[in-house]
């Protein structure tokens, strides 16, 4: 993976991390004290990641992507069902930079990228119940199936 390449995937993984950020803050208002504990731990993950790739990507001696001012998300949080639907879709758009990320020449990148993509997956699990078909090549939809 050429050094272009690896920055592309690290901004674009700062990209995701900085609309998640957002899209949690939007879930956490917009619900109760005791749906807001769901979503917590993942918001915090969430930023701790984003702090982490800027330090990356300035360790690359380039500018980290800015977040925008306001995202447009794809579902609009009134429930805590709509609140679930959105938590899924944005563990699923940080999943896909994560995954060109864990192509990087140096290994303490690709153990990040690595463990940034099973923990999205397990959140992503976590607020559906489910996970999209092929996410996991090899195993049955039973093995991913979070047992009471």
């Amino acid at each position: 993976m050429t050094r272009q390449t690896t920055l592309d995937a690290l901004q674009a993984s700062l990209a995701a991390e900085h609309m998640a950020v957002y899209g949690y803050g939007i879930i956490g208002a917009r619900l109760h004290v005791a749906a807001q504990r769901g979503g917590a731990p993942s918001w915090v993950a969430h930023r701790t990641r984003r702090d982490q790739l800027i330090g990356f990507i300035a360790a690359l001696g380039a500018q980290p992507v800015a977040a925008q001012a306001a995202y447009r998300l794809p579902v609009e949080v009134t429930s805590t069902a709509t609140a679930a639907q959105l938590a899924a879709v944005l563990e699923d758009a940080a999943l896909a930079p994560y995954a060109a990320l864990a192509g990087a020449d140096d290994p303490k990148l690709r153990q990040f990228a690595a463990a940034a993509m099973q923990q999205t997956m397990t959140w992503r699990v976590t607020w559906t119940g489910a996970t999209p078909a092929g996410a996991f090549p090899g195993l049955p939809q039973s093995a991913l199936i979070p047992k009471p």
